[in-house]
């Protein structure tokens, strides 16, 4: 018998705010065209699927959970190359949703070959972590040496990988974490300052770097939305990437202007990676740092898939550091 996690409908006024897992049986399914089935190995943990479970982000009903995991190709459909039988793999993918689970037929244009060196454990918990840290540096803002840089949540998955990519192209990192065991972790991994969330960080950003930072990047949401602002230089760039504590508010576009012509976009991974080429490269990009020893990827902690539940509430506690990973 396999496991799987799957979402049902339910009264509003009864819905539970973890929701429980089903045995089922998944039936000898023949990949279609252009699907792989896969045999995961680990599943990767992200704060999206928290927002999916919330219905912070809604999904078509009913759906499974999880865009994040490795493993191995168990069986194959016709019209695609890219990967065979017997491959080590690792992906992120958009919605159709099914990582919680011991396997899954998924469309292989999402799929990427795991180069030697690099663990399954690791690849499930790199895909949509390392890859959001790419586009972050890379296409949201193109960091350039000497750059300043406010990162929150810097000792979440993202934010180590981020801020250990962030000071391998020169840049000059401030994180903001919400505890001192955090703090050294993130000093750790990149970060030249850090700052605990319950500081004053717009004075403590301006006084370190003189006048503000040229981008922040912000996975909170709706608690920091407005003091991130306050933490930029004229014409800055806030990335807002995550909503941790909420739904940012609408915001009045005089709010920019009076901080200095500021900039904000909201992006989101899979815009960047939707083209087969741009995911090979980004792909390629991260697999080379890690290789290299220039990013760790931290799992920090393991759990089975079956207490996911458990892992959820751990990581809306905040009692999670670095990356989870779900060993089906």
């Amino acid at each position: 018998m396999l496991f799987t996690a799957n979402i049902r409908r339910r009264n509003p006024k009864r819905f539970a705010p973890l929701v429980p897992f089903d045995d089922f049986t998944l039936q000898h399914v023949r990949p279609s065209q252009a699907n792989r089935r896969i045999a995961h190995t680990a599943v990767g943990l992200n704060f999206i699927d928290v927002y999916h479970r919330t219905g912070l982000y809604p999904l078509a009903l009913p759906s499974g959970l999880g865009g994040e995991g490795a493993g191995v190709v168990v069986a194959t459909g016709p019209g695609v190359a890219h990967v065979r039988k017997g491959d080590r793999v690792a992906y992120t993918a958009p919605a159709p949703l099914g990582s919680y689970s011991q396997e899954r037929i998924l469309d292989a244009r999402w799929l990427v070959r795991l180069p030697e060196g690099i663990s399954d454990r690791a690849g499930a918990a790199m895909m949509l972590k390392g890859l959001t840290a790419w586009y972050l540096l890379e296409r949201s803002y193109r960091v350039a040496r000497g750059d300043w840089i406010l990162l929150y949540a810097a000792a979440g998955g993202v934010g180590l990988i981020t801020a250990q990519w962030a000071r391998h192209l020169g840049a000059r990192v401030i994180g903001v974490v919400s505890t001192t065991t955090k703090r050294e972790l993130a000093l750790a991994h990149g970060c030249e300052h850090v700052l605990l969330s319950s500081a004053d960080v717009p004075a403590q950003v301006r006084e370190l770097t003189g006048g503000g930072v040229p981008v922040v990047y912000d996975s909170v949401g709706r608690d920091t939305f407005m003091q991130s602002l306050d933490c930029l230089r004229p014409h800055g760039v806030m990335v807002s990437f995550g909503n941790s504590s909420g739904r940012v508010e609408p915001v009045a576009l005089a709010e920019l202007t009076k901080r200095g012509s500021l900039y904000v976009t909201r992006p989101t991974l899979y815009d960047f990676i939707r083209a087969r080429a741009d995911l090979d490269s980004a792909s390629a990009e991260l697999f080379g740092l890690v290789q290299q020893g220039v990013v760790e990827i931290a799992v920090n902690q393991t759990y089975a898939l079956r207490d996911a539940a458990d892992a959820h509430r751990d990581l809306e506690a905040r009692r999670t550091t670095g990356s989870t990973v779900l060993l089906p």
